[in-house]
């Protein structure tokens, strides 16, 4: 039985201006390019891609927290109310974010209890005595002691201090979670506690994730789906063992090839050069610099994200095999 869906962001763009030197002008760089995700009621999705693709631009977006110039974005089949109003703060506590640093993401002044609470406070959750009870029974959920609740962020090791971001984000008790690179900033011994955890926390309160990462093996851990994004858009999506064993597009395929193996000393595909600047876009498929296997079609025609069997979408001119065994 499919799952209902919780949220649905349709072709959204998002533009910034950068200016170029001092006296220079202004030069507008898009971040994301007509991106559409879908994300269904306690499942996972994860959006795996290299630093600087949008990922993070993508994931405030659909918490509402940037205005896309276009496109839109629905929650619970209602659009997102502008930032701001008494709507969107209301919604704000069905919806909550997972930050890289989680002590960039802390109060240095403020105690661990305190700011578990706080988001308790700001939707007038319960009164004094159920709050505290609430933020002890946070605290015990994410695997941190009671009276750690008592210290400051800086008195905590990486890995409590994200469990303690995982604690403020489950005070509202969410319906969503966007975990933005939630284990990058963490050491290796303690990435594989917090993907547990999350996994955990997920299937005990139902909720859904949106799981941005760069690392494709972590995406793969905790995802039903994964989307994988370039330079703003996404040009594959599918289950995380199919895209794995069976990459269509070239940037997915060199992305699995990237993936250490015990004993495989060949296979790795190398892509050349850099990812283009977002504020000079190549015409026609975005990776089609990088591709080798590219065709003078795609330098002149995007391609579409299309449907494939077995539950696949790839933006791609030469997805089907029989395309890539003619372009050989």
């Amino acid at each position: 039985m499919r799952a209902a869906t919780l949220l649905e962001a349709r072709d959204l763009v998002r533009r910034y201006v950068m200016r170029r030197g001092l006296l220079g002008r202004s030069v507008p760089v898009t971040a994301v390019a007509g991106l559409s995700l879908t994300l269904h009621r306690g499942r996972t999705l994860g959006l795996v891609g290299e630093s600087g693709c949008g990922k993070s631009t993508t994931g405030r977006m659909v918490l509402g927290l940037e205005m896309p110039d276009a496109g839109s974005v629905a929650f619970e089949g209602r659009p997102m109310p502008p930032p701001g109003t008494a709507a969107w703060r209301a919604l704000r506590a069905r919806m909550q974010m997972v930050f890289q640093d989680p002590l960039g993401a802390l109060d240095r002044r403020m105690t661990v209890a305190a700011q578990v609470a706080e988001p308790l406070d700001i939707h007038g959750v319960g009164g004094a005595a159920e709050r505290a009870d609430r933020v002890e029974a946070l605290l015990r959920n994410v695997g941190l002691r009671p009276d750690q609740g008592a210290r400051y962020p800086h008195e905590l090791s990486g890995g409590q201090r994200q469990r303690v971001v995982l604690a403020r984000a489950l005070a509202t008790s969410p319906a969503m979670l966007v975990c933005d690179e939630p284990i990058s900033a963490l050491d290796v011994s303690i990435q594989a506690q917090v993907m547990n955890l999350l996994v955990e926390l997920q299937a005990e309160h139902g909720m859904a994730l949106l799981f941005i990462s760069h690392d494709l093996r972590a995406v793969r851990q905790v995802s039903e789906r994964v989307a994988v994004m370039y330079l703003g858009t996404i040009v594959e999506e599918g289950e995380p063992d199919a895209l794995l064993r069976d990459a269509r597009h070239p940037y997915t395929q060199a992305l699995v090839s990237a993936i250490p193996h015990p004993g495989r000393s060949d296979g790795r595909i190398v892509l050349q050069g850099d990812p283009p600047n977002p504020a000079a876009r190549p015409s026609g498929c975005p990776f089609h610099p990088r591709c080798p296997v590219a065709v003078a079609r795609c330098a002149q025609e995007a391609p579409v994200l299309r449907d494939h069997p077995g539950g696949r979408r790839v933006a791609c001119h030469l997805a089907d095999p029989a395309a890539f065994a003619e372009a050989a």
